[in-house]
């Protein structure tokens, strides 16, 4: 099985890079800078029309969307048990991963483009504002589905790596995220994961190469 995985800096292409990593499978990484319009190419316009990252080709046959992306990596090499073995327990997962991009994602994106939900005039404190209560509430949640333990489930899975870019980024956007202990716990003990270390030593690499070339 031959895996490709296209990946820009700071962006969700995180998640899956982590989690192929902590199954072992190799794969190739395709960079996209943004900066310089990317993902916006023709090129990569055939490969994925929503412009988007991550992308997963394997085999040549292309995959989008981190939640589909992340229950192919859990289902094509199981010993990893990226997922967790029972059947309500795996949905629960599932649920966790459709949370972070449905219901997390969208905000922090809201509050990094303000005008690109509302480009009305005097709109982006108000679409700030608004998102980050949203993410407050859910962040308020997660700490107390994380409270008095490591992960969300018995075992690292891969919504774990979902979740950490989500907290990331929203460290990144300058949130307050002071009050929310448990979070911040699991954020520290993802940051010593042998896999999220390689990840960001490789994100660092490619900002740096990215600087150099502009």
């Amino acid at each position: 099985m031959e895996i490709a995985l296209y990946y820009a800096p700071i962006t969700c292409a995180m998640v899956p890079y982590i989690n192929m990593t902590e199954a072992g499978v190799p794969f190739e990484v395709r960079l996209i800078n943004m900066r310089k319009q990317q993902h916006m190419s023709p090129d990569y316009m055939k490969l994925n029309p929503k412009h988007k990252v991550p992308l997963l080709v394997v085999d040549g046959k292309t995959l989008t969307e981190n939640v589909a992306i992340q229950q192919f990596i859990a289902r094509s090499f199981p010993a990893a048990r990226l997922l967790p073995s029972d059947t309500w327990n795996e949905m629960q997962a599932i649920a966790l991963m459709s949370w972070c991009s449905a219901g997390i994602h969208p905000f922090l994106r809201n509050i990094n483009g303000p005008p690109k939900v509302c480009d009305v005039p005097g709109t982006e404190e108000s679409v700030t504002r608004l998102s980050a209560a949203m993410l407050h509430e859910s962040f308020a949640i997660l700490d107390g589905k994380l409270a008095g333990h490591d992960y969300f489930f018995d075992h690292y899975t891969a919504p774990d790596a979902y979740f950490f870019w989500c907290w990331r980024r929203a460290e990144q956007l300058g949130l307050d995220l002071s009050s929310y202990k448990s979070c911040t716990a699991h954020h520290a003990l993802m940051k010593e994961r042998p896999s999220v270390r390689k990840l960001l030593a490789f994100e660092q690499d490619t900002l740096d190469g990215f600087a150099k070339a502009a």
